[in-house]
């Protein structure tokens, strides 16, 4: 089959020729239609220091996809050839504290997908069924592609109420524009984006958001005096992982916020913990999504509400043949749009 393959270590992907993969007893075999480009694979195409502490070659990278069953293993009951899939790329051992407790997310010794087992970038996956999600509602194979991404964007959104809350969110790459349109879903008042790409922050407004600031050029307190709030927000998404976002964010919380933390920063970022302690404010880290809960509640999101559904199928503004994937690398290095999805039923 073809398949992307980090072959050694070094910057760079092969179009390769590779063997197929055979489903163990407590597998299925999945026909890749669609993957999503993350910005996990973007640093194991680089191979920064991260990718090589990370992972081993040779392996398949990517863990964003959407694919139709072709095989089950003799031990699978609950799912089935022809099912329609995603799958959560967090493999966890099941017998950690956390796992027995059914915090699967929090599992100490997690294998993740395209990093340390072979991943998606291929026309054929395997995967343990427990880790497979069956859309059993109709989703297009883009937004399919995406429901892990998507479910960063609701584990953010749903780590603290937002009913009538002021959101600020800081970082409008894709998992930061979804989480505005789950913000706006879930009833936050007024929603704030920061960022500084302007294709990103009009994507931004299409997503709900009720003012968007170029931080290169204005300050968050100019959205919130246009707003008329009178106190600062009471809900931060920190989406950027950018030195300056998470301090800034602090300054604009109100007493007793609380703040979701997903993006990643590349190095140490000076915080007030002076304010963080006087002002109360909560600051809660958050990775993955939470097994099996998060996709419950972005399937039922999206069922359940036609204009949810229309803007996480906005997100995706790119999409490519497989075999055009240096171009959709391209793309997603560049961070001017939204996601970019590789299509492999066209090699």
């Amino acid at each position: 089959m073809k398949a992307l393959l980090k072959s050694q270590p070094g910057p760079g992907f092969d179009w390769a020729d590779v063997p197929e993969p055979e489903a163990g007893p407590d597998d299925v075999l999945i026909k890749v239609l669609r993957t999503g480009i993350c910005g996990t694979d973007l640093h194991l195409f680089e191979w920064d220091d991260w990718a090589a502490q990370a992972a081993k070659t040779p392996f398949i990278p990517g863990h964003e996809f959407y694919g139709e069953v072709v095989a089950v293993g003799a031990n699978v009951h609950d799912v089935a050839v022809g099912d329609q899939v995603s799958g959560e790329g967090h493999i966890v051992c099941g017998t950690c504290r956390n796992c027995r407790a059914g915090r699967r997310q929090m599992c100490i010794r997690t294998i993740g997908l395209g990093l340390q087992r072979d991943g998606a970038f291929a026309e054929y996956l395997t995967l343990p069924a427990v880790n497979v999600w069956v859309h059993h509602a109709a989703v297009t194979p883009e937004v399919g592609a995406i429901f892990d991404p998507l479910g960063n964007a609701v584990h953010v959104a749903l780590a603290f109420p937002l009913i009538g809350e002021d959101v600020l969110v800081t970082g409008c790459g894709p998992i930061g524009l979804m989480a505005i349109a789950v913000a706006r879903h879930c009833g936050a008042r007024f929603i704030v984006a920061t960022d500084i790409s302007p294709r990103r922050l009009e994507l931004a407004k299409g997503m709900g958001a009720d003012a968007v600031i170029d931080v290169t050029q204005d300050h968050i307190r100019t959205a919130q005096t246009s707003l008329g709030m009178r106190e600062g927000f009471d809900v931060g998404f920190e989406m950027s992982g950018a030195p300056e976002a998470l301090p800034e964010m602090i300054q604009n919380m109100n007493h007793g916020g609380r703040i979701a933390l997903l993006g990643l920063p590349h190095g140490e970022i000076g915080i007030d913990w002076g304010t963080v302690v006087t002002h109360m404010l909560t600051l809660k880290g958050i990775y993955g999504r939470e097994m099996f809960e998060t996709w419950n509640a972005m399937g039922g999101m999206l069922q359940s509400s036609q204009t949810l559904s229309d803007r996480i199928a906005s997100v995706v503004s790119d999409r490519l043949p497989a075999r055009e994937w240096r171009e959709g690398f391209a793309r997603a290095a560049a961070a001017e749009g939204g996601k970019v999805v590789l299509d492999w039923t066209e090699l």
